[in-house]
């Protein structure tokens, strides 16, 4: 084994704190085993938060509606008695496999990690957004430029202009034109085409509000942009007329989508399809032993994209890992309903059936 500098040993690391990152800690938890967990952003929640925070999910089981983040605050809730740790803002740059079967994994901030097992639960990998391609426009990122809406009572009262056609552009633009704690001065989208890959209701209501004069559409592409006194005032935007106006703004929204990127992933010598890892669909494990991937970053016969498939798979993926971290014990399925054992894992009492 190769001399590493004081890593953390641990019996599963977990790459990713989405909810499905966080619901393999709860599978892991059932069976006793403790995670680490590291991510690239600085907070829990993934896609979920960082993309879709306020917008509602309806597809959770039992939950007929919630946002990114109280789907995330409930499921830190549920992984809370697992007591696992966290570790934010970092990136898994390394991965390497030792001579006692253990991974030695790394991350950009130099914490190192010597785990039995890994959860790769990153989504789709590195996901950074689409940019706008203007020259010299990017000195105005994160002060009028924005690719995320992280905080929408930061532009309230703002006068926005949105680029974009798909859902992000549409479901701000109508956001933060109806009245409410974000209501916008005013509103702009700017789409390239007169078409949408976003949902015709929404494009529908989009056209509605447009008519009632409460917001405006523009077909053209931004080409170039006004500044003065080192402040965005305005874009340039050729119409689909061809003539190119100026519109004046105070805040630029752009929703170009996301451009995935396996990052350091992709060195890791794992078997890769379309930038998805291949997994078997009884354990979810890669095609090094050892190392399971659940949730988008996977790819298998069948395969949906779906939260609630993905909680599915973390379970699979922690029966298949304690055949590796505790060879020596059996393992039965049990029920969080009746059985006293994970009641106690849980901290929860035991009910009492008549």
């Amino acid at each position: 084994m190769r001399n590493h500098q004081n890593p953390i040993e641990t019996d599963a690391l977990v790459i990713g704190a989405g909810p499905v990152g966080l619901f393999q800690v709860f599978e892991l938890g059932l069976l006793e085993i403790k995670a680490h967990v590291v991510d690239s952003l600085e907070h829990p929640g993934g896609q979920c938060v960082e993309l879709y925070p306020d917008k509602p999910i309806y597809d959770i089981p039992a939950v007929p509606v919630c946002t990114g983040r109280e789907l995330t605050e409930n499921l830190l809730k549920q992984i809370a008695p697992f007591g696992a740790t966290f570790h934010y803002g970092q990136e898994v740059t390394t991965v390497e496999k030792q001579d006692d079967g253990r991974f030695f994994v790394a991350t950009s901030k130099g914490t190192s990690f010597l785990s039995k097992t890994i959860f790769i639960a990153a989504g789709v990998g590195a996901f950074q957004p689409r940019t706008l391609k203007v020259d010299g426009l990017d000195v105005f990122e994160d002060s009028q430029l924005f690719y995320r809406v992280r905080n929408p009572a930061d532009f309230a009262g703002k006068n926005l202009v949105i680029v974009g056609g798909g859902d992000s552009a549409l479901d701000w633009a109508l956001d933060f034109v109806k009245a409410g704690p974000h209501k916008a001065a005013s509103v702009i989208l700017i789409h390239r085409r007169d078409g949408f890959k976003a949902a015709p209701s929404n494009v529908a209501k989009m056209r509605e509000l447009c008519d009632a004069l409460e917001m405006q559409f523009i077909v053209g592409q931004v080409t170039g942009f006004e500044a003065q006194d080192s402040l965005l005032t305005g874009i340039k935007v050729n119409g689909s007329d061809g003539i190119t106006r100026v519109v004046p703004l105070d805040v630029l929204l752009v929703f170009f989508g996301l451009s995935p990127k396996l990052g350091p992933i992709a060195d890791w010598g794992l078997d890769i399809e379309r930038k998805q890892l291949k997994v078997d669909t009884e354990k979810f494990s890669t095609s090094e032993p050892g190392i399971f991937a659940v949730g988008d970053i996977n790819t298998y016969p069948g395969k949906k994209k779906l939260i609630l498939s993905g909680f599915h798979e973390c379970a699979l993926a922690a029966f298949g890992a304690i055949t590796i971290i505790s060879p020596e014990k059996k393992v039965f399925l049990q029920y969080t309903t009746t059985s006293p054992k994970l009641h106690k894992v849980l901290g929860v009492e035991s009910p009492v059936f008549d």
